[in-house]
């Protein structure tokens, strides 16, 4: 195991923190989606699509401290496509919640754009679920192989 100095301890500690603000978040955003799309909940999504705009990206910065995977990439370098394709997943991701959260910023319609945006939400966070579910796994296979090829 990896002996994390003091700012790599700190480091760990906001990105426990920031993981589990941005899954009280999604939790939100989920059961808000669940709601009949109104002005309450536009409202509402907008409160918890600032948090998430807020959150994603410093979560974010934390874990690509050293590089985005590094650990994977070092340990086998032929990865280094998959990580870059995780990368740019997760960017496109963050480009497509401030989008959807700009639409909210249009009152015009406020109905039809909330539930325009409310299934448009429903999507991205299905995608947010692939993206976390490939990265895991890419670590889990790395970690699996690394520990396998000591035996």
């Amino acid at each position: 195991m990896h002996n994390l100095s003091d700012e790599g301890k700190r480091n760990a500690l906001l990105i426990k923190n920031y993981s589990a603000l941005k899954h009280i978040l999604l939790g939100d955003l989920r059961d808000l989606l669940e709601e009949p799309a109104d002005e309450f909940t536009s409202k509402w999504m907008k409160v918890v699509l600032d948090g998430l705009l807020d959150t994603l990206p410093r979560e974010f910065e934390l874990q690509c401290d050293g590089g985005y995977l590094a650990d994977i990439i070092e340990m086998f370098p032929n990865w280094s496509g998959d990580v870059d394709l995780l990368y740019t997943e997760y960017e496109e991701l963050q480009n497509k919640l401030m989008e959807l959260r700009s639409r909210l910023n249009h009152n015009d319609g406020v109905l039809k754009l909330a539930n325009e945006v409310q299934l448009d939400l429903t999507d991205w966070m299905n995608q947010l679920n692939a993206h976390v579910r490939h990265e895991r796994r890419l670590v889990q296979v790395a970690y699996s192989y690394d520990v396998g090829a000591c035996d």
